[in-house]
Formats: C-alpha cells, structure tokens, sequence
C-alpha cells in the first residue's frame, strides 16, 4: 500500500511539473498556403509562418508543436481545446474577437484580385460585372465579397486557394480574390505564369478586412496572450524577425 501511495504521489508531481512547462500547441490550416506555411519532402511543417513560430516559442522559451485541420475547423478546435494558438495568416477582425483573443499582428497584407491575362483589370464594382470570383470559405474576402460584389457578380467558393487556382487556369471562374502574398507566389510559380496576372488589389475596408494578421487565443488565456506579445515584440526589436523574413520577401510583411 505504501509504495502505490509513492507511485501515485509521484506521478501527480511530474504531472504538475509537466503542466507548468507544458507543449504550446500552434493550429495551422491542414493545406499548403506558401510561403506561410507548406510540407516539405519528408512531411514536415515549413515556411515563414513556422520560422516565425520557432523564434517566438525561442523567445519564450518553451517547446511548441503544430497542429493542423481545416481552415473553418480552426476557431471549434481552439475552443475545443485541441490546440492553443491559430497560428495561420487569420485576419483580425471585430467580428472574430467575439470569440477569439488576437495577439498584436505579426504580419499585414492587403487583398487583392487575380484572373486570366487576356480579362480585364481593375478591382471596382463595375469591373467585376457579369463575373464569377473564386474564393476560399470563411475568409474575410468572402465577407468582403458580399458587401462590395455580391449585386454584380457571382462566388465559387472552395475549400483551399489550390482549388480555386486550378478553376482559374483552365477558365471554370474569372478571378480569384484573397490576400496578396499567396496569389502572388502563385503567379511566379510556372502554372501561374502560363494563365494568370494581377489584376490589382481592392479598396481597403479595415470593418471588414481586418487590422492584420495575428496569433487566436481563447479568451481566457490572457498570460499566454501577453507572453506571446511580448515574443512578437521581441523578435520584431532584436532583427530576427527581418533575417526570416529575408528569407521568403523583398519587403517587410509586418505593413503599416
């Protein structure tokens, strides 16, 4: 009997123990979204998102870890619990904060549109008469769509931005509409630069598009929040922020 009480004695310390120091566990979308986040040859979690994860779990010291599901599964699985940080280019909008807690942005990208070379360009309301737009589901474009779009043209809407390139190439939709930096990577890759251009990005609407991107808490976990805050901050401050960003970009993604 007393070495069981021993036993469970000291798996209730190394539980506790491992509580305070336990795995901070980042959710990202379960597609490639380059350079942000894409596998590499041997399944691993790569790009400037996850660099930029390293370096803040580095400042904080802690080991952290990846988990990754649908873009519309993110918010349920953080509320779930089955992850600690959305971590996954997710706009900070006043509609999200009713049921996420944002870190300070890390990164600030405007939205653009892009189609076929021989469409028209321009992103007003008039330009985009009669035309179906791709886009991905439960992203602030698709919100953006319906305040601006909506009375002029039609959606497709798909599950990844992969997707809806492949129905832009071969001419199933007229434009793709999403944040600037992936649809720009997908036009200098050599499938984007057979088919598509920029055809340039939309009035900014910060109600809609948010205030840049940021890391998602639940409410409730307001050390963490300040913790990856302060992380945030010091990767911006001691340079290591730019050299990763060297890496992927010839400007600064962290904007204005």
């Amino acid at each position: 009997m007393k070495t069981t009480i021993c036993l469970i004695a000291g798996a209730t310390l190394l539980a506790s123990a491992a509580g305070a120091n336990a795995e901070i566990r980042f959710g990202i979308m379960n597609e490639a979204y380059p350079p942000f986040f894409t596998k590499d040859a041997s399944g691993n979690w790569v790009g400037w998102e996850i660099d930029l994860m390293n370096a803040v779990c580095s400042e904080m010291k802690e080991t952290c870890s990846v988990v990754d599901m649908s873009w519309d599964g993110l918010i349920p699985g953080l509320q779930s619990k089955k992850f600690d940080v959305i971590w996954s280019s997710m706009s900070i909008t006043d509609e999200r904060k009713k049921t996420v807690a944002f870190t300070n942005k890390y990164y600030n990208t405007p939205s653009k549109l892009i189609g076929a070379q021989d469409g028209k360009t321009g992103t007003a309301v008039e330009d985009l008469a009669g035309k179906t737009i791709g886009i991905q589901v439960s992203t602030i474009q698709a919100d953006y769509y319906k305040k601006y779009y909506a009375s002029v043209s039609s959606e497709k809407t798909y599950a990844t931005l992969d997707e809806a390139f492949q129905d832009l190439a071969v001419g199933r939709i007229d434009y793709v509409f999403g944040d600037s930096i992936p649809l720009m990577s997908f036009l200098q890759t050599d499938f984007g630069k057979g088919c598509c251009e920029d055809k340039g990005n939309v009035k900014d609407d910060p109600q809609v598009l948010g205030q840049g991107i940021g890391g998602g808490l639940r409410q409730e976990d307001t050390e963490l929040l300040a913790r990856l805050n302060t992380a945030i901050a010091a990767v911006r401050a001691n340079g290591k922020y730019a050299e990763i960003s060297k890496k992927y970009f010839d400007f600064d993604p962290y904007g204005e």
